[in-house]
């Protein structure tokens, strides 16, 4: 499953919507927007705000691999 397919994975698991799981994370809908649609990938300092967000929710997310494939959003 690549990072797109991740994050659309924990907003569902979770019921929210994409506005919703921006909010969650303290970043606009647009940015939520475009990890699903593989346009962009977050920032370290974000990908472990999500990792916080699935521990705090049970959700299994292995942010590991996500590291070593890097990022390239704010």
């Amino acid at each position: 499953m690549n990072f797109s397919e991740n994050i659309k994975f924990i907003r569902q698991k979770s019921l929210l919507s994409q506005e919703a799981l921006a909010k969650e994370l303290g970043v606009s809908f647009a940015t939520v927007n475009r990890w699903e649609s593989g346009k962009t990938k977050p920032a370290y300092k974000t990908m472990k705000l999500i990792d916080e967000y699935c521990r705090r929710n049970n959700i299994d997310f292995d942010i590991s691999k996500e590291l070593t494939e890097g990022s390239n959003d704010v």
